[in-house]
């Protein structure tokens, strides 16, 4: 169990310093005067930046779901585990598949080759990763904010807030990485909130509430309450994904995304890390029958 909280604890970590990487490659240093004519002088140091460049994107994905897939493992066990990532990752690809496709439920858009092999040529195979990645953290912390309800409401409860956090990472991140130069994905129209339809966050609420519902059924039972110690991980991925959208976002200039962003996933995600109990034990989640 040691080895294996290591080996989790050192992924999460890679995670958020391939978006601090990130970060420094797509709004620090290309605002320095002479950068790339300075890293040019030196063949291994742009060789090591064109690398975060062109597969950072997919990097920073790749780490996250690695991360919290070793969490779902200690917390809910191999098969809930499963239970849970088959649906995300399914379902997520098949929303976005449909959405490439006929503009349905997100909107008109298409990705750009950054993000690395597509499935059918339309949906890079990492952003399925990243739904369920934020999706189960993001459903851990709703069913922690729900601790005292019981019946429908500890049912349902989660549900929704667990697809409004997982949308209100996206308030941040898709204005963010639409207007990033290099760009991650297009959009073929344009709508009231920075350029994007209004239709993409309703598509985004929906796909998280449905994925999250399927695992809800196939678990056939409500997981206990996350401990504090049993969410600082699904905090942390959080909030750090939330920065990293954030200072992308800032680093466009657009102040009105972070503003939601923060009031409406940063600071709730903190409060509910906050409120829990903070004397749970059992490094595995029960399950608790409604």
């Amino acid at each position: 169990m040691k080895s294996l909280t290591l080996t989790r604890n050192i992924f999460t970590g890679a995670h958020l310093l391939s978006m601090a990487f990130g970060l420094f490659g797509l709004v620090v240093f290309p605002r320095v005067p002479g950068f790339l004519e300075t890293l040019a002088q030196s063949p291994q140091a742009m060789t090591i930046y064109e690398f975060g460049m062109s597969k950072g994107g997919a990097l920073y994905i790749v780490l996250g779901a690695i991360a919290v897939a070793i969490y779902g493992v200690q917390t809910l066990g191999a098969k809930r585990l499963a239970q849970f990532l088959v649906p995300a990752f399914v379902l997520s690809l098949c929303s976005e598949l449909l959405g490439t496709s006929t503009g349905f439920p997100f909107g008109v858009y298409s990705y750009t080759e950054l993000l690395g092999w597509k499935v059918a040529d339309k949906v890079p195979v990492v952003i399925p990763m990243s739904w369920f990645y934020m999706g189960l953290v993001c459903y851990l912390l709703a069913r922690a904010a729900f601790s005292e309800a019981r019946g429908v409401l500890a049912t349902v409860g989660p549900l929704l807030l667990g697809a409004w956090l997982l949308t209100a990472w996206d308030l941040v991140l898709d204005p963010a990485m639409a207007v990033a130069d290099p760009k991650f994905w297009v959009w073929g129209e344009t709508g009231p909130f920075f350029g994007m339809p209004l239709q993409n966050f309703a598509g985004w609420f929906g796909t998280g509430i449905l994925f999250m519902s399927v695992a809800r059924w196939l678990w056939k039972a409500t997981p206990a309450v996350p401990s504090r110690s049993q969410l600082t991980i699904p905090m942390v991925i959080y909030v750090g994904n939330i920065v990293f959208a954030s200072v992308m976002s800032i680093g466009a200039g657009l102040y009105i995304p972070v503003v939601l962003g923060v009031i409406l996933g940063f600071l709730p995600v903190v409060l509910i890390w906050w409120g829990g109990n903070s004397t749970g034990t059992d490094p595995q989640l029960s399950q608790v029958t409604d």
